[in-house]
């Protein structure tokens, strides 16, 4: 009798996944379809540190020459026609910036297969920054201020389609250029506070 009860379980939850994903198999790249198409979510990463962790010093006003994290990308939408990469930190105090945010890394039309942005390195057209440049600006968060420690959020749109404005654009100009053109979206935090 316990054995059947065990049995009639198993093949409920056998049946129960089944059902779940229609026949799919899911595995550590993503899901398997049954046309045997891998559904893979996008991902934005650094080598140089860990989502939600502590930015290294080299890349903030802190460093002796201030150069851009290294960034992997992965599971980008077959779709998609192009990148865009926005870095800003929301963290900014109001005293010093009524909306209370700081531009630090605009970059769009990346093209589709780039899978590294390197150290140093930039690709695709850059947009300007809250510091009126077009490179990148290191984590610089004001000690006398509270929160002495922000976040540095790194945003990566996959689109589908090619961005019709200048170099140069600003950051508002970029996002109202995507509308409606968005696939996928990744997200990767990194925190600073000065040494």
């Amino acid at each position: 009798m316990r054995t059947s009860l065990v049995i009639a379980t198993f093949v409920a939850v056998i049946l129960f996944v089944w059902f779940l994903f229609e026949g799919s198999a899911v595995t550590e790249e993503g899901i398997i379809s049954k046309e045997d198409s891998i559904i893979m979510q996008m991902r934005l990463s650094s080598s140089a540190f860990e989502h939600n962790a502590s930015i290294p010093v080299k890349y903030t006003c802190d460093g002796e020459k201030v150069t851009n994290p290294p960034l992997s990308i992965s599971g980008v939408p077959a779709e998609a026609k192009t990148l865009a990469l926005i870095m800003d930190d929301p963290d900014v105090p109001k005293q010093l910036r009524p909306d209370g945010v700081f531009d630090h890394w605009v970059l769009f039309n990346i093209p589709p297969a780039t899978q590294e942005i390197p150290e140093g390195g930039g690709t695709g057209t850059p947009g300007a920054n809250t510091a009126g440049g077009s490179a990148y600006v290191g984590p610089c968060p004001p000690s006398q201020y509270e929160p002495s420690e922000h976040r540095y959020i790194f945003k990566l749109y996959a689109l589908d389609a090619v961005l019709n404005i200048e170099p140069g654009a600003a950051k508002k100009e970029v996002l109202e250029a995507m509308q409606n053109h968005i696939l996928a979206e990744a997200e990767l935090i990194g925190r600073y506070r000065r040494q």
